[in-house]
């Protein structure tokens, strides 16, 4: 074999090596502190409070108990609801269909159709009245318009009221079936409201002209449901996204890398569902996530032609549900 026909040998095995199918290489596995970095960088400007609340719940290790000659008792509360001055919030529009109508510290959303009204996450029994109730009333709404109630989850918080819009509005609550047992099984004296509407996964909510998209997002609890709503803003269409349960209190319960798996993979899914259903706007059912302290003030001095404060961009949202998977990830390495 002559030295030119060698080397024409070696270059076709050389293409034909290039053709062949190369081997997977195995996934990188990252470390709790590179998954909390790439929560960190997610996080950018807008996601601290979420960054702070997750990474840092995911990696603590437990407290070490205090010796019992220093330990002392807890200052009971006293029995009824806290009072007004600790969770009273005025109700705002956001959008030209989306309200705010929630507490301090919990959140609730009433969206508006042509044949009336959504409230997602109904707070607490001692503060539905005030705040969704008498805040429709301010807003300029009919709280009689009311028809459904959507229900992220079922703590006592975001389901509290439902029963009251049930019974006073003959509003129709949905839950998705783990949370509707969750209910079932909750301890505590104040109102459940009845089974109703079962939300399965990827279940389209209509009323009027719009349609709320729910999807199952376990991890928070067994049954979360994150929703997807349409909103307006004068002659823009926006999609907003809202992540249904968001801190990891499932821990110290047992099965904690069942839950942090499992909160992985919602917040994943969720993102690229979100992700391509164009969803540029992101709302939280507890204020300090979305940056509603911030941003409701914005919403009072915008002017004409400023941006929407609210409007974070896909990339925004993006990030958001990033944040919320990777400090889950450090959680489930953590729980190993």
């Amino acid at each position: 074999m002559t030295a030119h026909t060698t080397g024409l040998f070696v270059a076709v095995i050389a293409v034909f090596s290039s053709c062949a199918p190369a081997e997977e290489a195995p996934p990188e596995v990252l470390t709790i502190e590179q998954h909390m970095a790439a929560a960190t960088v997610a996080s950018g400007e807008e996601h601290g409070a979420l960054l702070d609340l997750l990474c840092t719940r995911a990696t603590a290790q437990p407290p070490t108990p205090a010796p019992a000659a220093q330990t002392r008792p807890a200052t009971p509360r006293a029995p009824g609801p806290p009072p007004r001055s600790e969770w009273y919030a005025e109700p705002l529009q956001v959008f030209d269909n989306l309200y705010f109508v929630g507490q301090t510290r919990s959140t609730a959303w009433a969206v508006t159709t042509s044949e009336g009204i959504i409230i997602i996450d109904p707070l607490f029994e001692y503060s539905v009245e005030a705040e969704i109730v008498e805040g429709l009333t301010k807003l300029g709404l009919d709280p009689e318009a009311i028809r459904y109630v959507v229900v992220s989850h079922a703590h006592r918080d975001h389901v509290g009221g439902a029963r009251y819009l049930q019974d006073r509005f003959g509003a129709r609550v949905v839950l998705a079936a783990a949370d509707w047992d969750l209910l079932d099984n909750s301890r505590g004296d104040w109102p459940k409201p009845e089974r109703d509407i079962v939300a399965e996964d990827g279940y389209e909510l209509r009323l009027g002209e719009t349609t709320l998209v729910l999807h199952h997002t376990p991890g928070h609890t067994p049954g979360t449901i994150s929703s997807l709503i349409p909103v307006t803003d004068g002659d823009s269409r926006h999609m907003a996204a809202l992540w249904g349960g968001t801190a990891f209190n499932f821990m110290g319960r047992g099965e904690d890398a069942r839950w942090f798996g499992e909160y992985v993979e919602s917040a994943e899914r969720f993102r690229d569902l979100a992700s391509a259903a164009g969803a540029d706007v992101l709302i939280s059912n507890h204020p300090s996530f979305d940056g509603s302290p911030t941003k409701m003030p914005a919403l009072a001095t915008r002017g004409d032609g400023d941006p929407h404060p609210y409007v974070v961009g896909s990339d925004g949202v993006g990030r958001y549900l990033t944040v919320a998977a990777e400090c889950a990830r450090a959680g489930l390495l953590a729980a190993d």
